[in-house]
């Protein structure tokens, strides 16, 4: 089979190998089923799109919504070779799945309003599915309200023009939609177990997702949750597009 192409977005080593490691897991993947781009690090290299199965965005801590002159020179470079991509793989319908920040990168390119006004904080969530989600292929196997990790300082308001609404939580409207047939992007992070929003957690202290004082507290929360369901939506889609 083809492989998948993952791009990654996180500077730090082990947040990123983590990711990489987890999202292998979730996919029933092995590395070379599953090329890595770290796009922190470098320009995005030349793509042939026709060589892979399909494309995974992962997570990170960029925030869409941040005003231009506050982000960095790698974010703004970042945001434009991601704007380039989501072209062709939109125009193309290719099957892309993006995590967390594949929200904010695909519903600003799909014209959603991103800001902070449904931002969660760090924890599990009810995540309830539409009936469009109940119908999606690549959901089949879930059930219709799940438990997922969360923690974004921003969302969509609401989902781009023409996009399908597959998920929703209490707090945040836009947990997952679809755009075309074969483009979806979830708020909640389909890759994380316990321990992995533990080690992010950690890692991101001081990124302003929590007061750093509370780290142990949020910590002791997370691991009482019982989030088994996510990995199944990264297991569908590749079991969709293989």
């Amino acid at each position: 089979m083809k492989p998948f192409l993952l791009i990654a977005t996180r500077a730090e080593d082990q947040a990123a190998d983590d990711e990489y490691a987890a999202m292998l897991r979730a996919g029933g993947l092995d590395e070379p089923q599953l090329h890595r781009v770290r796009l922190e690090a470098a320009p995005m290299p030349a793509l042939d799109l026709d060589r892979y199965a399909g494309v995974v965005l992962g997570g990170g801590p960029f925030d869409s919504s941040d005003p231009e002159d506050a982000k960095s020179p790698t974010q703004r470079r970042v945001e434009a070779e991601l704007r380039g991509l989501l072209d062709e793989l939109v125009a193309r319908d290719f099957p892309f799945l993006g995590a967390c920040y594949g929200v904010g990168t695909l519903g600003v390119h799909q014209g959603a309003v991103v800001d902070r006004t449904y931002g969660e904080p760090i924890g599990a969530v009810p995540v309830t599915l539409t009936a469009d989600g109940r119908a999606d292929p690549v959901l089949a196997d879930l059930p219709d309200t799940f438990d997922a990790f969360v923690g974004h300082k921003e969302a969509c308001r609401d989902v781009p023009p023409g996009a399908v609404l597959l998920a929703s939580s209490p707090t945040c409207r836009v947990q997952m939609f679809r755009v075309r047939t074969n483009l979806y992007a979830t708020q909640f992070h389909p890759e994380l177990d316990v321990e992995g929003i533990v080690a992010r957690i950690r890692i991101y202290q001081h990124y302003g997702y929590y007061p750093p004082e509370t780290m142990d507290e949020i910590i002791d929360r997370v691991r009482g949750a019982v989030v088994t369901e996510p990995p199944k939506i990264l297991a569908g889609f590749v079991a969709r597009y293989s």
